[in-house]
């Protein structure tokens, strides 16, 4: 149980300090909460921090399901078991995804100010407040390899057993500090798990 994603971010920065001050590294945080852990990790590091913006799709009658995400770079994930079980109608699938793309592109401009980052040869901490499914963390994991980074560290304060054995096959490594066997919500692991506004990326981000 982590007090908050300060906390968690302190716990993480602690496991990668071989990577202090390293002038090819980059911490990336997932908006909106990934970037409260991920500039805990920058500060602490003494590192620069940017964000990788990546949207999940909920399922319709449970938005908190993801059944998929998509990623900078028009990056699509889509569990279609997961689909097919739920029941969404492709018509219905490729509006949702529509939608979510629109609003990377909104929250790219929002926290980028449309630019797009320069990751070649870079080595990226790729930085999240957890992970329960890993469809937002797989798109963008694709759109950072899709860029050609040359060392990609996922780091998270806690990820799902299952998930964990599958993302593991995507990234170059993974700082976590809970993996446990069944993961339904991140929140039950963090004594303050509140809402993280588009405001509080922004001030973050323009700390930096």
């Amino acid at each position: 149980m982590f007090t908050d994603r300060l906390e968690a971010g302190i716990l993480l920065s602690q496991k990668l300090v071989n990577f202090k001050a390293r002038r090819d590294v980059l911490v990336v945080g997932i908006p909106r909460g990934g970037v409260v852990t991920a500039k805990t990790i920058s500060d602490f590091l003494n590192l620069p921090l940017n964000v990788i913006v990546a949207r999940k799709v909920g399922a319709p009658q449970q938005l908190e399901l993801a059944i998929g995400a998509v990623s900078e770079g028009d990056i699509t994930v889509i569990d279609e078991e997961l689909v097919t079980r739920v029941g969404v109608d492709k018509k219905d699938l490729e509006k949702m995804i529509s939608k979510k793309k629109e609003e990377v592109r909104e929250r790219v401009n929002k926290f980028r100010g449309g630019k797009k980052l320069d990751l070649k040869r870079k080595v990226i901490i790729l930085v999240d407040d957890g992970v329960a499914t890993g469809t937002t963390i797989e798109a963008a994991v694709k759109y950072l390899r899709s860029q050609e980074v040359k060392k990609l560290i996922l780091a998270v304060p806690v990820i799902s057993k299952d998930v964990f054995e599958r993302i593991k096959k995507i990234v170059d490594d993974i700082v976590a500090l809970e993996i446990p066997e069944g993961l339904s919500a991140v929140g039950e692991f963090y004594e303050n798990f509140s809402q993280v506004e588009d405001e509080e990326v922004v001030k973050l981000l323009q700390n930096d």
